[in-house]
């Protein structure tokens, strides 16, 4: 592909969509301005990312690496996407979970160039025009933060950017959507983070978050404001709050096609998860029974779709609430408990109120714990054993991220569980030797779901994101996972084919969307060939 271009020189290498570094050939720099602005060796694409990865392996900690690797993002979008496609279980949790979770703790002190588009409450009545100052109208994938809680970390205010870039940065590596198609954006209405309030460098609003009528018709703008503004864009809501993140949702999904990834994406893989373990486990899913040890969006969202998954095959709705059971701060959410927040009402069932997670299993029975409570080491030795005493093969999903806030780690989960358990978390974990038998530990990534369901929707034009979409894309993860994964303890593909796996859960996404009759598009026949065809793929354009 030959493009003509009217930037020059200098103006050329600083534009990150343009740039090619020492890639420009001799004919491109002599007809760019760009003689004598680079060293004269012309390199190909793969000795770049020769380059990049020596330099990056060379970095002696993960947040210098993330550092480095969004300086190469700033500087040469192309080649960061090739060396994250090529390298993507070695990159990806340096550019998202854990090592993200770090980065926006550091965000203000680790600050370079910025990133996306920043929202404050200062901007009231002028969103829309702060939108217009984002110069690419073909804005298909939005990401946006209120930064109140960021992983299991908390309240990280407006250092919670660091969390829209990076799931955006996955939207184009796994699901090869463009990188001029995406938007970040961060709201910022102060933070309730005495860290950040007490630190003169923090780069968001010094005060108290705003709450209540205010906040709200903020959000309204915003999201009134993209409606106008980028007519055909997914907007993806991510790390809210408990209190505004299940209402935002309820609010909006019916407006635009939106979702909530802690509450849906998250759902989807799990439940995925869940599936896959049905392989490896005598009892079928109708006979499940999984206690969440935390009772938020990520478990909340969970649950539901998994009561979704057992309506779909035949049980009453009753009896499929009756099979997820939540343990939160205050122990087993039980329906005599008072002032239970509306999201936890849905799965208080009638049962003693027990405050002791090992009581609590001895008295269910579970054949699965689900850890997304964000409180590290909750999943103790005993809390383990007792699973592995109830069940052959006890399911133990400690999903909290980062690594720091992991419910437990693999090499606890089947040391205690003395080679039994089928364990997946929320942040890598190496392989385990366990007397003599290797496992590969599943990671349940959003990753694995959130991109190939957004490729789905835009591909169809869904006018809204459903439900039904989160449980075909479970159901498609699941059925991906080799018998050979299996063996080895592994309830997810290998994360090197996830282009591949995005592919097959969009078209089954943009299937759900036509039988649903929300899709504008008309589709192929050939639908995964067509949406593969369709995926960005960083190579260099050719100047002359």
């Amino acid at each position: 592909m030959i493009t003509e271009v009217d930037h020059y020189g200098l103006d050329l290498l600083h534009d990150p969509n343009l740039n090619k570094g020492t890639a420009f050939t001799q004919k491109e720099r002599k007809l760019l301005g760009l003689e004598g602005l680079l060293p004269p060796h012309i390199s190909t694409m793969n000795e770049q990312v020769e380059r990049v990865m020596a330099g990056l392996r060379g970095k002696p900690t993960d947040l210098e690496k993330h550092i480095f690797l969004i300086g190469l993002q700033e500087r040469n979008r192309t080649l960061f996407y090739r060396v994250v496609i090529d390298h993507l279980e070695e990159i990806m949790p340096l550019i998202y979970t854990p090592t993200v979770g770090l980065a926006c703790q550091e965000y203000a002190h680790i600050f370079r160039r910025p990133q996306g588009i920043y929202i404050t409450e200062r901007d009231a009545g002028n969103i829309r025009q702060i939108l217009n100052n984002w110069k690419d109208d073909d804005v298909r994938v939005i990401v946006v933060t209120d930064g109140e809680r960021i992983l299991g970390l908390g309240d990280l205010g407006a250092s919670g950017m660091g969390i829209p870039v990076g799931k955006l940065s996955l939207y184009t590596a796994c699901a090869g959507i463009a990188p001029r198609n995406t938007l970040p954006i961060t709201i910022d209405v102060g933070t309730n983070n005495d860290r950040n309030l007490n630190d003169g460098l923090y780069l968001g609003l010094h005060k108290e978050r705003t709450r209540g009528e205010a906040y709200d018709a903020i959000i309204d703008e915003f999201v009134q404001a993209v409606k106008d503004r980028f007519p055909n864009a997914l907007l993806q809501f991510e790390d809210f709050g408990n209190q505004n993140a299940f209402r935002l949702l309820k609010k909006y999904r019916k407006q635009l096609p939106t979702f909530n990834d802690d509450i849906q994406g998250t759902a989807a893989v799990t439940v995925a998860g869940i599936f896959s373990a049905m392989r490896l486990t005598p009892e079928p899913l109708a006979d499940q029974k999984i206690l969440f040890l935390g009772a938020g969006e990520a478990g909340i969202g969970i649950g539901e779709l998994m009561v979704a998954a057992l309506v779909e095959g035949g049980m009453d709705e009753a009896e499929a609430k009756q099979r997820c059971w939540f343990f939160d701060s205050r122990g087993l959410v039980v329906s005599s408990r008072d002032n239970l927040q509306a999201h936890k009402l849905l799965f208080a069932h009638d049962a003693p109120f027990i405050t002791d997670f090992v009581e609590a299993i001895d008295y269910l029975k579970p054949t699965a714990i689900v850890g997304v409570s964000g409180q590290p080491k909750t999943f103790t030795e005993p809390v383990v054993r007792k699973m592995a005493e109830i069940n052959p093969n006890p399911i133990v999903f400690a999903l909290s991220n980062p690594t720091s806030k992991s419910e437990c780690s693999a090499e606890e989960a089947y040391t205690w569980s003395e080679g039994r358990a089928i364990f997946a978390s929320g942040s890598p974990f190496p392989t385990f030797n366990y007397q003599g038998q290797t496992f590969v530990p599943g990671q349940a990534n959003n990753s694995y779901v959130f991109p190939g369901i957004g490729l789905g929707v835009l591909v169809s034009e869904a006018e809204q994101v459903t439900d039904e979409m989160f449980l075909a894309a479970a159901r498609t993860l699941a059925n991906l996972v080799e018998e050979s994964d299996l063996a080895q303890g592994r309830i997810f593909p290998p994360l090197d084919t996830i282009r591949d796996i995005s592919a097959v859960i969009a078209a089954e996404v943009a299937r759900v969307a036509v039988k649903q009759g929300i899709a504008r598009a008309n589709l192929p026949a050939n639908l995964v060939e067509y949406i593969r065809d369709t995926m960005y793929e960083p190579v260099y354009q050719e100047y002359a």
